[in-house]
């Protein structure tokens, strides 16, 4: 709205993905990538992605959530850390907490919990954790069962 929009903080493309967890699936463990990630299914457990992460109508999350990008259509119980913005669609539902950069809740979205509004440098100071974590991990997509 106001100055200039940069990457980091723009609306997921829901369209381009490089990670998919179905509609009729259900994954436990953690997910360690660096492209978008789209859950349609049930999750529980970690996200670390250097993309962003859609999370569709019929997505249902237990999960601590790290992206550059959220878009939340569906359901998370769990705490969110985005670099860019996150986006409550007026179908999600978040319950717990997130620190971002750039938020936007729109009309018959439902948030329960705490927002904090990071600056710049703290949010590269996170990135570069998030970067660190993945480069040493040498995979894209890491998984592991509970």
């Amino acid at each position: 709205m106001f100055g200039s929009s940069k990457s980091n903080s723009q609306s997921p493309n829901p369209d381009k993905v490089n990670t998919l967890i179905g509609k009729d699936t259900l994954f436990q463990g953690t997910i360690t990538a660096t492209g978008t990630i789209r859950v349609d299914g049930e999750f529980n457990g970690e996200i670390k992605t250097k993309g962003d992460l859609v999370i569709g109508e019929t997505g249902k999350l237990e999960a601590t959530v790290e992206a550059n990008n959220v878009l939340l259509a569906g359901y998370l119980k769990g705490n969110i850390h985005a670099a860019g913005k996150v986006d409550l669609a007026p179908s999600g539902k978040l319950y717990g907490d997130m620190k971002v950069k750039n938020l936007m809740i729109e009309e018959g979205a439902i948030f329960k919990g705490n927002c904090s509004m990071e600056l710049k440098d703290e949010l590269n100071k996170n990135n570069s954790k998030i970067n660190n974590e993945i480069n040493k991990s040498g995979k894209e997509v890491k998984t592991a069962a509970k």
